[in-house]
């Protein structure tokens, strides 16, 4: 590998470190990290059940609701508390230093007339001059 390319590769590295920086951003600002845990909580729970008995029980038993594990309890607790902290922030807040604006004053209508005639008749008043002048050909 040239220098010219190692300089070139090294040049992307913080774009790709700002793509992924923001992906991952963008996917726990829509709660995809509770996704991700809860589908490894219930990953693990299926291969723990399915020791005990057959795998269409441990399927069962693990989207039953009866039988949670300890992860399945965090991830819940962590969704209820992002909702209630939803809810708080939507009160709006009362905002005491700007003054409300007035009530927006409406003009009164003023009807105006536009000028009777035709537009186009001062085009054909005069015909053009045949033959064309000579002084402008040349």
């Amino acid at each position: 590998m040239t220098l010219k390319m190692a300089k070139a590769s090294l040049a992307s590295v913080p774009r790709q470190i700002g793509r992924i920086a923001t992906i991952v951003a963008l996917c726990c600002a829509i709660g995809l990290h509770w996704v991700a845990l809860q589908s490894f909580a219930w990953a693990t729970m299926i291969i723990d059940y399915s020791k005990r008995g057959p795998l269409c029980q441990a399927i069962a038993q693990t989207f039953d609701g009866a039988h949670p594990c300890s992860l399945c309890h965090v991830v819940s607790n962590g969704k209820n508390s992002e909702k209630k902290q939803d809810l708080r922030s939507a009160v709006p807040k009362i905002d005491m230093i700007c003054a409300s604006l007035p009530a927006s004053i409406l003009r009164p209508f003023v009807h105006f007339e536009y000028a009777a005639g035709n537009s186009f008749s001062f085009e054909f008043r005069h015909s053009p001059p045949v033959p064309p002048p000579r002084s402008l050909l040349s």
